[in-house]
């Protein structure tokens, strides 16, 4: 497998800000809406909530951030992409749910193939207008098929 999948911990935070805060400053269409401490809280707040899960391999290499049926985040760090990992750690989350929903921006083309590979299916599409980043948006879902 790509990493050890573990539930993060609260010294976990800066490697979690740093691996999305990375990635939103490396993404030219992705606006940069908060800073790297601001970022760090944020990383911190959903570990405490108990929603992040990272995948180790001698570093946090991604994670996912889940609250029950829905996905908060899912960053792969840089030099990681391409390994499995984004897909170990949603695959992890398909164990725990029957339903998972999730929200991804119409310009992230590799995370739909990833998703649409993986089962989910869009559900519906919005400008934009009631995200933070004011991009358009995709809205998908996958549901557990009956063994």
């Amino acid at each position: 497998p790509p990493g050890i999948l573990r539930p993060a911990r609260p010294l976990d935070a800066s490697r979690v800000a740093a691996i999305m805060y990375d990635w939103i400053e490396d993404t030219p269409w992705m606006p940069v809406l908060h800073t790297r401490a601001e970022t760090i809280s944020y990383a911190g707040t959903m570990i405490d909530r108990g929603w992040v899960t990272v995948a180790e391999a001698e570093t946090v290499k991604g994670y996912v951030a889940r609250e029950k049926t829905e996905i908060h985040a899912l960053y792969v760090d840089t030099y990681a992409r391409g390994h499995g990992i984004g897909t170990q750690l949603i695959e992890d989350a398909m164990q725990h749910q029957m339903t998972l929903r999730l929200w991804t921006f119409l310009a992230n083309t590799r995370a739909q193939r990833l998703y649409e590979r993986l089962g989910f299916h869009e559900t519906h599409r919005t400008d934009g207008a009631r995200n933070d980043e004011n991009l358009p948006d995709i809205h998908y879902e996958w549901q557990r098929t009956a063994p």
